[in-house]
């Protein structure tokens, strides 16, 4: 997925000391007036938009050129952001409880959901770790052999977890990369304990409570949500698993993976467990398959970086979207460089809050990477939206609508889709529907519980429940808990597997994408109505339809204006996030997952 882009909190990492300018953090001698917190909040915007640019080229210089020096910058940027962070934070304090206008009420609020360091050492302290534990994750390749010519990158990994069908070299792979993060995690452990103090200093109780508070409800609220959600989706999730356990033991055999309990991690094609479409040709039904393979038609076209993202341009100003700027194509980074280390994890950039998107991702010809681009495109399209909002509304309605755009556009690449574009001659079979539903499942349904289950350990490790000694104890029993998925091998004294995965390394919050997962579907079921489509939900596509672009384009432009119960109301008339749409989807295939597993534990019994 991606680098934090901003957001309501890094929005505001983004403002500098305004007490000079303003003279509206100095200790007040009389009770505030409502014009008072009006000219706090226009001069805190004002501030804000000269200030945005800096904050923001660092991160992209830091992720762009790996070096000491750029992770010193962006340390050096990111400690003046949480300076002014917290400043404008507590003196928005100052106007709480005066009655005002809803924009206005709603600025103040978004301005104190963050953290504060008082101290000036502790907030560079605090700023350097994160630069470190970025660069970190960024620079570390496994080695092998003694030899430095030898050394894997995670890509590399990553490709080998995808197409290899040996389990030594699958295990080799996967224990391979984990070994790296324990060398950061004393960062990460002394950089929790920095971000609790921040988060307790505005009041909260830890920074896990501090990320919950971010979604227009109570942080105990918003937990039990996250577990009505999960709970409403696992009997999909558990059919699935089910299934792949039963194909798997096929294929490796009962020494590789056992009847019962959880299936080891190094065996879903991928590093952590969390897409399971590489492993699709293992699984795919015998009948009711589909021969199309987008990826051979990239490679046999010889599709650049640069047209792959054209086509998805295309999708979106079919929509009545406008061009991409000129500067996306000039500006943005689509292939790996040669000479120099970056942050190849895809992600999309606002850099002045205007026109100056980009996108950078290491780009390889195939379907994953054609359908990461449409999901980048969809951060792209939401900047481009409400840049014309105050700059604290400049985010979505909440991080999980962000992450929701580009996948409900990927949801219409049909094949229909395909077909438009030239790619398809003419569509399957309507018998082809299982396989088609199955590929997408091993994406979207197999994602869930990991998205879940990320934040469930941080949240607490936050609240401290969770020790540093026991961080691979407590990852792996929520992993074999909400998964079912194993580690490879045994722990090793001082792991750190968690931070293997990136998103934990550089502390990017990731309940939105569990959100955003239900919430694409929701969106996929509503612009398909407003586009006319009365079909199976599955084989809709929104390709061409402007009035659904509309739709769609008037859900973007409110940013985070409202609470997203009202932005999602307006989208879909429904004011909750839930999987029924979700379970619309693949109602076909649930069906015949529960009739493949009948008939494989059947085999398996007379075995």
């Amino acid at each position: 997925m991606k680098l934090p882009r901003p957001s309501r909190v890094a929005a505001v990492f983004a403002l500098t000391a305004i007490a000079a300018a303003t003279g509206t953090l100095a200790a007040p001698k009389v009770k505030p007036t409502v014009a008072d917190a009006e000219k706090f909040l226009s001069a805190t915007e004002a501030r804000f938009a000269n200030e945005y640019e800096n904050n923001v080229r660092a991160q992209w210089i830091g992720a762009n050129f790996i070096t000491d020096d750029t992770e010193t910058i962006a340390a050096y940027f990111g400690e003046k952001a949480l300076a002014a962070q917290g400043e404008a934070a507590l003196a928005a304090r100052r106007y709480n409880g005066l009655k005002l206008k809803d924009d206005a009420a709603r600025k103040l609020k978004l301005l104190q959901l963050t953290l504060m360091l008082s101290n000036p050492k502790e907030r560079a302290d605090y700023a350097s770790k994160q630069a470190a534990l970025s660069g970190a994750y960024g620079k570390a390749k496994y080695c092998p052999s003694e030899s430095k010519d030898a050394c894997l990158a995670l890509g590399d990994l990553e490709k080998t977890l995808a197409t290899s069908r040996d389990p030594a070299k699958l295990k080799d792979a996967w224990t391979g990369w984990h070994q790296q993060a324990p060398t950061y995690k004393q960062t990460y452990i002394d950089y929790v304990a920095l971000s609790n103090k921040g988060a307790r200093e505005m009041g909260f109780a830890d920074t896990g409570a501090l990320w919950r508070s971010q979604y227009d409800m109570k942080p105990e609220q918003f937990a039990a949500e996250m577990e009505r959600m999960w709970q409403q989706v696992k009997p999909l999730y558990d059919s699935l698993h089910t299934y792949t356990r039963l194909k798997l033991r096929q294929n490796y055999g009962a020494a590789v993976v056992p009847a019962s309990g959880p299936v080891p991690a190094h065996l879903f094609g991928n590093m952590w467990s969390q897409n399971w479409e590489h492993i699709y040709p293992l699984l795919k039904p015998a009948t009711g398959t589909s021969s199309f393979d987008l990826s051979k038609v990239l490679v046999e076209r010889k599709t650049s970086a640069k047209e792959m993202s054209q086509y998805a341009e295309r999708f979106y100003t079919s929509l009545g979207m406008q061009k991409l700027p000129e500067s996306f194509w000039l500006r943005s980074l689509l292939t790996k460089p040669h000479d120099r280390d970056v942050v190849c994890h895809a992600s999309a950039w606002s850099l002045d809050r205007l026109d100056d998107v980009r996108m950078k991702m290491c780009i390889t010809r195939t379907a994953e990477d054609f359908k990461i681009i449409h999901h980048e495109l969809g951060h792209i399209y939401y900047f481009l939206a409400y840049k014309k909002q105050p700059i604290l509304f400049q985010t979505g309605a909440n991080d999980g609508f962000h992450e929701a755009i580009g996948d409900t556009v990927a949801l219409s690449m049909t094949p229909s889709y395909y077909q438009q574009l030239g790619f398809m001659d003419k569509a399957p079979e309507a018998n082809a529907d299982i396989g088609e539903l199955l590929q997408v499942a091993l994406s979207k349904v197999a994602f869930l519980p990991f998205a879940y289950s990320v934040d469930k350990w941080r949240w607490d490790v936050y609240a401290g429940k969770i020790k540093p000694d026991d961080y691979d104890k407590t990852w792996w029993q929520l992993r074999e808990q909400y998964m079912g998925v194993s580690r490879p091998a045994p722990m090793a004294a001082g792991g750190f597997d968690a931070g293997a995965k990136y998103h934990v390394a550089a502390d990017v919050p990731y309940a939105r994408y569990f959100l955003a997962h239900l919430l694409q579907f929701q969106l996929h079921r509503s612009l398909c109505a407003e586009a006319g489509y009365t079909g199976p939900l599955h084989r809709c596509s929104i390709y061409g339809s402007q009035k659904a672009g509309a739709k769609l384009q008037s859900l973007l432009e409110m940013g985070a204006s409202k609470p997203w119960q009202e932005a999602l109301k307006a989208a879909t008339g429904e004011d909750k996030i839930d999987g029924t749409a979700l379970l619309d989807y693949f109602a076909p295939l649930k069906t015949w997952l529960d009739e493949q597993n009948k008939q494989l534990a059947a085999v398996e019994v007379r075995k």
